[in-house]
């Protein structure tokens, strides 16, 4: 089957798009993982599919799968990606929702919309305290549209704590998880262990979390910048809840499969 795709990265967070507006390239798990492998396939951190909308309102409808074949609620940086390949400020169709998006020279802002503070909406296994886990006491939870746990102190543990949270059973369908340095109330240093992708160098939407989870617990301001080791992100919690993400969109090249 011969695909036509484009790579792009945000802030080193790379992603096969694919459009699929006017085709139907009927891709499965096992299709994703082959074209997500690094050294058989294109490879990226996820496989992006563009189809048309099915809700009034929206431009294009998004789909994210991570690298084993799973498919994720949502994704910052891969979001930034669809805005930049299809023009303009589109509305994205998102399995967390309608996604309304800005532009400002290089920089593409999208509205990631409301964290889910409670239990059930991150979600857990069980009834607790999302802002203290009992599977480590410097971790708190929220969603963006997909689970995740974020942890303060320092950013370094991210290879050795990573792939055993994401599969701690307070997390029925894993979780992102965030390892995040406070440096000062404007600015955090963060690194985020991916579900089913691993270390990256950048997450969107965990470094949407990570800020949330910060200003529940007093540790940073409303609005703060992320640096990761892809570079860094503007995350700004509104007083209206909503959490909107800056930052930069690279179209890497383009190709077709064979």
């Amino acid at each position: 089957m011969s695909l036509s795709f484009t790579k792009m990265h945000g802030l080193g967070n790379d992603f096969v798009v694919i459009d699929a507006r006017d085709t139907d390239p009927a891709l499965n798990a096992e299709t994703i993982r082959g074209l997500c492998d690094r050294r058989f396939g294109i490879g990226c951190d996820q496989l992006v599919l563009l189809s048309a909308p099915t809700l009034e309102g929206a431009d294009v409808r998004v789909r994210f799968f991570n690298p084993d074949g799973s498919e994720a609620g949502a994704c910052g940086n891969a979001s930034r990606c669809v805005v930049a390949f299809v023009g303009g400020t589109p509305t994205l169709q998102t399995a967390a929702g309608l996604l309304p998006t800005a532009r400002n020279d290089a920089l593409v802002t999208v509205d990631m919309g409301l964290p889910g503070l409670g239990w059930q909406d991150v979600p857990l296994a069980r009834p607790c305290d999302t802002l203290t886990l009992p599977m480590h006491e410097d971790a708190a939870a929220c969603s963006m549209g997909n689970p995740h746990a974020t942890l303060f102190g320092d950013a370094a543990r991210a290879e050795t704590l990573g792939p055993d949270l994401e599969c701690d059973p307070l997390f029925p369908e894993r979780a992102n998880i965030g390892f995040a340095q406070i440096l000062s109330p404007t600015h955090m240093r963060l690194r985020v262990w991916e579900r089913g992708a691993g270390l990256t160098l950048a997450c969107g939407s965990g470094a949407c979390a990570a800020v949330v989870n910060a200003v529940r617990r007093s540790l940073t301001e409303r609005t703060c910048t992320v640096t990761m080791d892809g570079g860094d992100l503007q995350i700004t919690w509104r007083q209206d809840g909503h959490v909107l993400m800056t930052g930069p969109a690279v179209t890497v090249f383009h190709g077709t499969t064979t």
